[in-house]
């Protein structure tokens, strides 16, 4: 009843002011501008003093005060209510008033903004709503975002850039007193580096939408470094983001076993794509187009090349794809801790055949499919714990066992990707801690995982390795110039920053 009460006096208050500025001369009106009902800030654009000697011929539109203080719904004008409903004494009392406190306060407050930060569970309606916005009006603005960017979208950790009108309130005639709760005006949220979303308030009190479109620079570069201590630690040393090295490291693992090849003294080179603003900052990283690995004095380059259009692969320079029908190591970041063959178990205390190879890791470290294939089975099993079977084809498939839980999606029948993530390292099952327990199964039983024969991958025939050749000698010349800039940068009283000018301006297309 109060609400009803408040929206009706809010409703003819806002058309007695405006029965009285038209029977008022213009000097005697207050002084208080009431024009178009709102600006593009979403604030009532007639929010400006004027003087009393302005001259405002046409009768001022007050009806934003009854829109803008919840008289949205036209429930004055629903319920008959009008002048004639009140008594002659009433509506003298009325005319004779001045204009309601909080009207002025009301009208001059400043836009504010607050950022709020997305938590894992949190909407973007919950976050209008908890941050004091009304759920009619949170839903609007969602209404008008969501055809630029879609809602679901949110990740944790995104900031929101929340714009409003701070609370206020508003006393009327007969007693009426009203809260207003905080008024958007506009969101902004960055979903990528390259892309911002906004919503604002447009002319009518609803919300457009729009997203801003960042331009960035594509610069290639070639990075690498001497192993001394571990692959990770010299990969950051030489400034290069963990992506790129990962994206190496999967490409490798066809060949290399990243636990035990990987000595003092090998190396390793990089050439991928930096993503810069229009600062120079790096905010992305792009694709990697070579890598090499020199392990014990052999080295091993790998070219990327699309051989059909949208797929992508690493090849040899003799055109033969890396990948292999199995990884070798199927965790990243692991110590094999336990071989393949006859050993003393560790919980029965007698020897037993250890049909399978063991990498110590973290709980919750991920298990990457060793290859692509079917899921047989994804369920508990016995001694083995929490276990995945995959078959990759009519001879081989895998087996993980010991996991602290299993991937979501990853049940009997499923299809899985190389390289897809199907559980996490864990000590469930007959287990002394936590680690991968590793098998390969070839047409039934288990074999040694580290020394079965994998079939090799893709190779590159006719029309399709010849273009290969021609990329891959165009990336060759590519990587000796960036060689070149990286020598220059490195003698006596050059600099970086100075060599890295001199590449711009001889090779733009690379620098």
């Amino acid at each position: 009843m109060a609400g009803m009460a408040a929206a009706l006096g809010i409703g003819y208050f806002a058309q007695d002011l405006a029965a009285r500025d038209a029977q008022q001369p213009v000097t005697q009106r207050p002084q208080i501008a009431a024009t178009a009902p709102f600006d593009q800030s979403g604030k009532p654009s007639g929010v400006q003093s004027v003087s009393a000697s302005t001259s405002i011929e046409q009768p001022r539109d007050w009806s934003w005060l009854s829109r803008w203080f919840g008289d949205n719904d036209g429930a004055s004008r629903q319920a008959g209510f009008s002048e004639r409903d009140l008594d002659p004494t009433t509506y003298a009392h009325l005319a004779a008033t001045r204009l309601p406190e909080g009207v002025v306060q009301a009208m001059q407050r400043e836009p504010t903004e607050q950022v709020v930060t997305v938590k894992r569970g949190d909407t973007l309606m919950k976050l209008l709503v908890d941050a004091g916005i009304e759920r009619g009006e949170a839903h609007q603005a969602i209404e008008g975002l969501s055809s630029v960017y879609d809602p679901r979208q949110l990740r944790p950790g995104q900031d929101i850039t929340l714009t409003f009108l701070p609370p206020a309130s508003l006393k009327l005639p007969l007693e009426i007193e009203v809260e207003r709760k905080s008024a958007l005006l506009g969101l902004a949220l960055q979903p990528s580096v390259e892309r911002e979303v906004q919503v604002r308030r447009d002319g009518n009190g609803g919300f457009a939408a729009e997203q801003i479109e960042f331009p960035l620079q594509t610069v290639t570069v070639l990075r690498g470094g001497r192993i001394n201590s571990s692959l990770y630690e010299t990969a950051i040393e030489a400034g290069i983001p963990i992506a790129a090295l990962w994206e190496m490291v999967r490409a490798f693992s066809f060949d290399v076993d990243f636990q035990r090849d990987i000595q003092p003294g090998d190396r390793f080179d990089i050439m991928f794509e930096e993503l810069r603003n229009e600062a120079g900052d790096v905010v992305n990283t792009g694709a990697v187009h070579y890598a090499s690995m020199t392990l014990s004095g052999k080295t091993m380059p790998i070219f990327r090349f699309e051989p059909r259009p949208g797929e992508f692969d690493f090849f040899d320079p003799r055109g033969e794809s890396v990948r292999k029908a199995l990884l070798r190591t199927p965790i990243d970041g692991a110590r094999l801790s336990s071989g393949y063959g006859m050993r003393k178990h560790p919980i029965l205390g007698y020897g037993k055949m250890h049909r399978g190879i063991d990498f110590a890791a973290p709980t919750g470290t991920p298990i990457m499919a060793a290859g692509s294939g079917t899921v047989a089975k994804a369920e508990w099993f016995g001694a083995y714990g929490r276990y995945v079977q995959i078959r990759h084809n009519s001879e081989f498939a895998t087996a993980y066992a010991h996991m602290s839980r299993i991937a979501p999606g990853i049940r009997a029948g499923a299809r899985v990707q190389q390289g897809q993530v199907i559980g996490y390292v864990g000590t469930t099952g007959r287990s002394t801690g936590p680690h991968l327990h590793y098998e390969v199964l070839k047409g039934g039983g288990q074999v040694n995982p580290m020394s079965v024969k994998f079939p090799t991958g893709e190779k590159l025939e006719g029309k399709d390795f010849a273009r290969f050749q021609k990329e891959r000698q165009g990336m060759e010349r590519q990587i000796a110039e960036l060689r070149r800039e990286m020598q220059v940068a490195s003698r006596p009283g050059s600099s970086s920053r100075s060599a890295k000018a001199a590449c711009r301006e001889e090779q733009p297309d690379i620098c």
